[in-house]
């Protein structure tokens, strides 16, 4: 059963009515599902559908592209496909045999085929641009989890498939509401809280969600699926990264730099932390990561360009980096964890990645999903100066602190919205001490932004805000349930 999905499948469905040939690019990040939607979209209806095998030889993927192409009925071929030409000569003339009507070819894992020196490139291009496109009865759809390859190579190519794309679909992982839907459609009874729970380990990638099964909690198939040896994701980071890049290891060096800093870092920082070299290699390995959805590159209110601060945001990826990462626990390890400070620390990182996600559905428990804005992080290092470093501060006044805010929206209406989030078990309550914090964090801003703006402080919870003397100052709050719109 496909599981939302509505826009990305009403562009497949309608290439089949449209007076023209399509060529179609689907790409995401590794389990996001692109293959089960191209199959459910087309109801596993294809003309010829190949899937490139990963890290073999050209001769070895041309021999398997010749028996696909058997298989599907075309005879009187060649022994050896000995080159890319002979194997899109004979698609060619296959697809020429087939009756009237639209013919869907669907070429899945597309990265895998373009083996060094293979040529296959320039013949995937001489394929749409010299014969496909000039026929009315082609739907093109291409595939491929190594998203910078698809990105490079496809979508942003330079050469002869520059701008022949007639759709592009970037297949993002699910939201709160579609994991609920999923689980929903699997028959798994779970509370919102427990979705979120699930959400802030695996994130919205559906294929790691499809592996829950009925009858136990989800700390039982965390468990099960991650820390016991014979568990479906037991080493899926080492075939997550190694799937989506041929080379994983200087991607890993950034992403283990990354998951050490909260917060995020800098270009310049990433390249003194991890003495990297500061050049365009830098720039495609960001890049890539970005499009793979494990960062994201963002702005500083206030600053310029040069100084974005890149972030890790892969649910699993962070997960793995504080559990797993060098270390094997027994199989009840997850169950043991729950309850502990140190997952109560955790919940409160992974809930505020876990809003991050979801700034739009922010935005329209907030009201202003139809007002133009623009999200920023901030942050707020002082500088020192030399009455900083006297012990003693002058009666009456607080001394400047560093402050974050991962998530402020600015509004076109004249307003910014400073967004704090808390998980916690049951209504947060603020304190005096608390409310003093968040009155400083937004007098600091003000100072620091110069702002002309008015400036409020809004709360998102898991299980909504106590109302009390300290709360008033709260202009809005966003709670769980508000998530899953």
């Amino acid at each position: 059963m496909l599981i939302g999905r509505d826009n990305e499948r009403k562009i497949l469905q309608d290439a089949l009515t449209d007076e023209y040939s399509q060529f179609i690019a689907v790409y995401g990040r590794r389990r996001v599902g692109k293959t089960f939607l191209i199959r459910e979209s087309y109801d596993y209806h294809f003309t010829f559908q190949f899937t490139g095998a990963a890290k073999i030889p050209a001769r070895k993927q041309l021999a398997r592209f010749r028996m696909a192409l058997k298989e599907h009925g075309q005879t009187d071929m060649p022994p050896v496909f000995s080159n890319w030409i002979i194997a899109f000569s004979e698609l060619k003339r296959f697809i020429t045999l087939q009756p009237e009507g639209k013919k869907i070819i669907f070429l899945d894992e597309l990265p895998w085929m373009d083996a060094p020196r293979s040529g296959f490139l320039s013949e995937l291009e001489s394929f749409w641009n010299g014969w496909a496109s000039a026929r009315k009865d082609i739907v093109f759809v291409v595939c491929g989890s190594a998203t910078s390859w698809m990105v490079k190579k496809i979508i942003k190519n330079k050469g002869g498939l520059h701008n022949r794309l007639t759709h592009r679909i970037a297949l993002k992982p699910f939201s709160l509401r579609l994991c609920e839907e999923l689980m929903a459609s699997r028959g798994i009874e779970m509370t919102r809280k427990q979705i979120l729970n699930g959400y802030m380990i695996f994130g919205g990638v559906p294929y790691y969600w499809s592996l829950l099964q009925k009858g136990a909690s989800l700390s039982q198939e965390v468990d099960r699926l991650i820390f016991s040896k014979e568990g479906d994701m037991y080493d899926e980071f080492s075939m997550l990264y190694a799937a989506l890049f041929k080379k994983p290891e200087p991607y890993i060096k950034v992403i283990s730099l990354l998951a050490g800093k909260k917060e995020g870092m800098t270009r310049l920082e990433l390249i003194e932390e991890g003495g990297l070299e500061d050049n365009g290699k830098l720039t495609d390995l960001l890049n890539d990561l970005e499009w793979c959805g494990f960062i994201r590159g963002y702005s500083v209110i206030g600053k310029q360009t040069k100084d974005e601060i890149f972030q890790l945001i892969d649910h699993y990826t962070l997960f793995y980096y504080e559990y797993i990462n060098g270390k094997r626990h027994g199989i009840n390890f997850w169950q043991a964890t729950e309850g502990t400070p140190r997952y109560y620390n955790w919940c409160g990182r992974a809930f505020e990645r876990v809003c991050l996600c979801h700034t739009d559905q922010i935005k329209q428990k907030l009201g202003i999903s139809g007002i133009l804005t623009e999200e920023y992080a901030w942050r707020y290092i002082p500088k020192k100066k030399k009455e900083d470093e006297e012990p003693a501060v002058a009666k009456g006044k607080r001394k400047k602190e560093g402050c974050q805010v991962d998530l402020l929206i600015d509004r076109s209406d004249g307003i910014i919205d400073l967004c704090e989030m808390k998980y916690h078990e049951g209504k947060f309550t603020i304190s005096e001490s608390y409310q003093e914090d968040l009155n400083n964090r937004k007098n600091i801003f003000k100072e620091a932004s110069k702002t002309q703006k008015a400036v409020h402080n809004i709360m998102v919870t898991t299980d909504g805000l106590a109302h009390n003397a300290y709360s008033k100052e709260i202009q809005n709050e966003v709670c769980l349930g508000d998530l899953f719109l």
